[in-house]
């Protein structure tokens, strides 16, 4: 299992695939190890996480770990969570944030990724790129939508916004989400850190 890790990770490391579309040239940022029981699926790294080579190394990422409960230690441990947007790459800057996640990566890459990691995982779908691929029958249906009827998705998919600037206003307007899912996304993490 370990070769076959080994050789995913250099395989996702060289990739190129969508090179030509990234002003910033190609840095696949991604986390994961065949052990690991939580899954982080979010959009793509940011200029700062580009930079750093370090998923969710921003404002984004501790504001994250705090919805999660998760330390710095315990979420960069390969071994226990494994970090894979929907694009690997900077995609580079739109006229009202970072543009979309490349197209292209997500069918290259995840399903081999996800086949590496165990079954019964935990997967966290952060914003709404994630949502559309994993939750395709709440298409039609906004984010709140999603995010406030997490348990109807089952203990294994949490779908969450995305822990942006943006969101401390949605998280205001939205009080339940803290008082009433965070405390299970929280138990429900830790339940798979600790065990």
């Amino acid at each position: 299992m370990i070769d076959r890790e080994q050789a995913l990770h250099e395989e996702v490391s060289a990739c190129t695939l969508c090179a030509r579309h990234l002003p910033a040239g190609p840095r696949p940022v991604v986390q994961f190890g065949s052990t690991a029981s939580i899954l982080v699926i979010g959009q793509a790294p940011g200029a700062k996480v580009h930079a750093s080579g370090i998923p969710w190394d921003d404002d984004s990422g501790n504001r994250l770990r705090e919805w999660t409960g998760l330390s710095k230690a315990e979420f960069y441990d390969s071994s226990r969570v494994a970090l894979v947007p929907m694009g690997f790459c900077y995609p580079g800057k739109g006229p009202s944030g970072d543009l979309p996640p490349r197209p292209e990566c997500a069918p290259r890459w995840h399903d081999r990724i996800l086949a590496l990691l165990p079954p019964d995982r935990i997967t966290l779908l952060v914003g709404s790129y994630a949502q559309a691929r994993y939750l395709p029958q709440a298409r039609g249906r906004t984010l709140t939508e999603r995010v406030r009827d997490f348990a109807a998705f089952g203990p294994l998919l949490v779908p969450l916004p995305h822990p942006s600037w943006r969101c401390l206003g949605w998280q205001k307007r939205n009080p339940w989400f803290e008082s009433d899912l965070l405390p299970d996304l929280r138990a429900l993490v830790r339940s798979r850190i600790d065990s």
